[in-house]
């Protein structure tokens, strides 16, 4: 017996002309739905997102068709992304039908759903169904009956929830009608292939003939019609990040992960700094809005929603597109809220997590630059006081530059002013030249260089604070400054390579300074230690007594750089043997003191600091381990303040291979 189907079976060939008309008014109503957001867009500023055009088709295809950005993600990751396979294999299996019967068939006089090609066409489109309806029914308890918290619902997410289900059903029902009346009795080897099928079609044994036959058209037409009404609706609803989010993949930035754009200072045509209105954001901000899915992913991630302060991820962008579509001359502070925006620690969690491709951290940023800037804002006036500081005194403590390399005498160290060879710079930082506690990490740095024969200089009191924290709070203006003075220091002392303990410093000349001319190796120690002890210059004792540690990823070492496994695989080699906090790696949770949150109080909810202690004890281990100097002060402050003490300790890596050097 042939393996096939009669294509319009009881609906008649008649159908195919106002089908394809009713589909391309459809098709209409969704274009002319996106075109009548494109002045929404327009309203920002021109932004290029189209260049290297092959790779970001090329990430586009991999991200939409892999889903990996969406699958990884805890709670509805997985089902929402099955769901999209299953019912994107209906799509593709619907369109298979349309060209075999519109043109494989009545033009080349074949027919490709025959034979053992349709059996297996018959079984994945009915199984690719079943998935679809079962992960749409688990996505509907996640965001309607658990319901996490944060994860918002209006009615639309009821509406479009029901469609999708009335299109997968009716489906069923028209299958199992068809089956019912030309498969069940006269041809059950067939039948068979469509298991779900075959179970509907059981529904319609007591029908007569005629009744399965009726019913069948009816709900082929209603089937028909909600499909296009799916189409249709996509851009007037939530439905339109299926096209929207597509296009982020596309439109998503291709620089280093963390890349700000650097304004031109000199250029005395601009008159406004950083987004005060929606004209002053990009048209790629506003169309962030439209790429939403409120899925809250970004505001689960954030540290600063979840520990009671004023910032969402999500509200955000939400805010931002509510204020582009209904009042785009408004202050766009006024409608976020000042504190919400000082808040963000620029850690870059929303946007690692986020399955559209959203761009939070920027926004945040350039708001900032107006509050700095144009209003001459601080978050507070301790952030006034060390701006201050750095201004005078090229640090936040406001201690005096000169003694700013006091911390290394008596050590193997040249200072660049003296003119000896050097195997690489060591970019201190502010934290390491003069904080009690953070010039051991230093200390420890270069007692290591000296036992791996590497000779370090550093600049010494000409050296100056990288000016990273206060350009994540918008003083591009003094960041320029002192990066400057640093670039022509470095260029002019001819080195050859620079190392950071410092996060945020690796971060400032490693990528922003490149902006401003620097054009030189820049590695964070944990990479660099990790190179040494790889290639042997750097030995380890084989004697060390083990030790047990949890490790905190810094953002501006892990998220932002890409260094996760390096640290780990250091601290290992020194006998460390690590118990990770459920958010590690690329989910970890900052230490609070990122996006020049390291000179503010914290003033609003809970500490972030406590809140990362929190789950460094719930490993169990009695240390936690940072590469940071911003993390080692925070991690010290939550140890005390949230009472553990004797519990929990904390060190930095360079010390810890300090004391286990062969």
């Amino acid at each position: 017996m042939d393996y096939t189907r009669e294509i319009y079976w009881n609906i008649g060939h008649g159908v195919v002309l106002p089908m394809y008309l009713l589909s391309f008014a459809a098709m209409a109503m969704l274009a002319w739905g996106f075109w009548k957001r494109l002045p929404i867009y327009r309203q920002g500023k021109a932004l290029d997102r189209f260049d290297r055009f092959d790779e970001r088709v090329k990430r586009t295809v991999a991200e939409i068709f892999g889903q990996v950005k969406v699958a990884r993600v805890r709670g509805g990751g997985l089902p929402h992304s099955m769901f999209f396979w299953g019912f994107l294999t209906l799509f593709a299996g619907t369109l298979l039908v349309m060209i075999q019967a519109d043109f494989f068939t009545p033009v080349l006089r074949v027919n490709l759903l025959a034979g053992r090609f349709y059996l297996a066409f018959s079984l994945v489109l009915d199984l690719a169904g079943l998935l679809a309806l079962v992960m749409l029914a688990a996505l509907f308890s996640r965001r309607f009956i658990t319901k996490p918290a944060g994860l918002e619902s209006t009615d639309q997410d009821y509406i479009v929830h029901q469609l999708l289900f009335a299109i997968l059903v009716s489906g069923f029902l028209i299958e199992g009608a068809r089956m019912a009346a030309s498969e069940l009795t006269q041809n059950p080897g067939l039948a068979r292939f469509s298991p779900v099928g075959y179970l509907v079609a059981r529904l319609f044994t007591s029908f007569d003939p005629d009744s399965i036959r009726t019913t069948h058209k009816v709900l082929w037409w209603l089937h028909f019609a909600l499909v296009l009404g799916f189409f249709a609706a996509i851009p007037y609803c939530k439905l339109r990040h299926i096209v929207t989010t597509t296009l982020n993949a596309f439109f998503a930035p291709l620089e280093p992960k963390g890349t700000l754009a650097t304004i031109n200072l000199e250029d005395e045509s601009v008159e406004q700094f950083g987004a005060a209105t929606i004209a002053d954001l990009t048209w790629k901000d506003l169309f962030d809005a439209d790429a939403c899915t409120s899925c809250s992913r970004c505001q689960d991630r954030c540290p600063a929603a979840a520990t009671d302060k004023p910032l969402s991820p999500m509200k955000l962008i939400q805010q931002i597109g509510a204020v582009a579509e209904s009042a785009p001359g408004a202050s766009l502070t006024e409608a976020i809220g000042e504190e919400a925006v000082w808040a963000c620690t620029t850690c870059r969690a929303c946007q690692e997590i986020c399955p559209a491709n959203n761009e939070h951290v920027n926004k945040i940023l350039e708001l900032r630059r107006n509050l700095t800037l144009m209003e001459g804002a601080f978050p507070g006036d301790e952030v006034r006081s060390a701006v201050s500081n750095i201004e005078v005194n090229a640090n936040p403590f406001g201690l005096a530059f000169a003694g700013r390399g006091d911390w290394a005498e008596g050590l193997p160290v040249t200072v660049m002013a003296d003119g000896a060879e050097v195997d690489i710079l060591y970019f201190v930082g502010c934290y390491a030249s003069f904080d009690k506690r953070n010039r051991e990490i230093a200390r420890s740095f270069i007692k290591i260089c000296a036992a791996a024969g590497v000779r370090v200089g550093i600049l010494g009191k000409e050296e100056k604070c990288c000016g990273e924290p206060v350009r994540k709070l918008g003083n591009e203006y003094l960041y320029q400054q002192l990066a400057g003075e640093n670039i022509e220091l470095i260029e002019g002392y001819g080195v050859k390579r620079i190392v950071t303990t410092c996060p945020h410093c690796f971060n400032a000349l490693g990528r922003d300074y490149r902006d401003l001319g620097l054009d030189l190796p820049v590695e964070h120690y944990s990479s660099y230690l990790h190179r040494l002890i790889e290639t042997g210059e750097l030995q380890l004792s084989a004697q060390a007594e083990p030790f047990h540690f949890t490790y905190h990823d810094s953002c501006y070492i892990g998220r932002y750089m890409d260094i996760i496994e390096e640290p780990r695989a250091v601290l290992a080699r020194a006998g460390g043997r690590v118990r990770e906090m459920e958010q590690s790696r690329y989910d970890s949770f900052c230490c609070s003191a990122g996006g020049g949150r390291i000179l503010a109080e914290e003033k609003t909810g809970t500490k972030i600091s406590e809140a990362r202690v929190k789950m460094a004890l719930e490993t169990g281990s009695p240390l936690i381990v940072s590469n940071c100097p911003f993390c080692l002060t925070m991690f010290e402050d939550g140890i005390k303040t949230g009472g553990a003490e004797g519990e929990l300790s904390v060190r930095d890596l360079a010390e810890i291979v300090a004391e286990r050097l062969a």
